[in-house]
């Protein structure tokens, strides 16, 4: 088992047996992740820095328009894929086993956190870990602090309030707040 099997795995959304050759695979990919994080987040990097660091953390080239002000953690890396004109601002966190895709314009605010996986309700399989992809759209903005739940998608042009668990959806074009994430109004109102 390697990390292609893992990511086919994990892009299709099958549960990740803890103990597994899959799960062990996972386990080392994210060591690798720390390593980079400790780099990126251990003193000043430039801009230009920033960028190689997160390329060699995803595993793919990232635009120069994307900025990201440290620290900054991704617990997987490789199941991130960033956008053009994408900023990052300082204290976010990434969960990106079950894939994050971060659209062309996001802007996410200070110590956002993005989470794909859940752990298993049954306490005799509390390691096995469910994989589920968030996808933020074109030009979403996450305000400060937001929380955005394994499985779901943020349409374009969207607006999170700051403090906000997203638990579900998000249609296009409207802004949400609060605990869970409610539409508040439209953007076209």
């Amino acid at each position: 088992m390697d990390l292609d099997d893992l990511l086919a795995e994990l892009d299709a959304g099958r549960t990740i047996l803890g103990g597994s050759p899959l799960h062990t695979v996972m386990h080392r990919t994210s060591q690798e992740a720390l390593r980079i994080a400790g780099e990126l987040n251990g003193a000043y990097r430039s801009p230009e820095r920033v960028r190689e660091l997160l390329a060699e953390l995803t595993g793919r080239p990232v635009h120069e328009s994307v900025n990201l002000f440290p620290p900054f953690t991704a617990d997987f890396g490789k199941n991130l894929t960033l956008g053009r004109d994408v900023f990052i601002n300082s204290g976010c966190r990434f969960q990106d086993q079950g894939g994050i895709v971060v659209g062309d314009g996001c802007l996410i605010g200070h110590n956002a956190v993005l989470t794909t996986l859940n752990h298993d309700l049954d306490p005799a399989r509390r390691a096995d870990l469910h994989p589920a992809r968030v996808v933020l759209g074109r030009n979403v903005w996450l305000g400060a602090n937001v929380t955005v739940l394994p499985g779901v998608t943020i349409g374009d042009d969207a607006v999170v309030g700051a403090g906000s668990v997203v638990t579900r959806d998000v249609p296009a074009r409207t802004v949400v707040v609060g605990t869970p994430a409610r539409v508040v109004r439209s953007l076209d109102a």
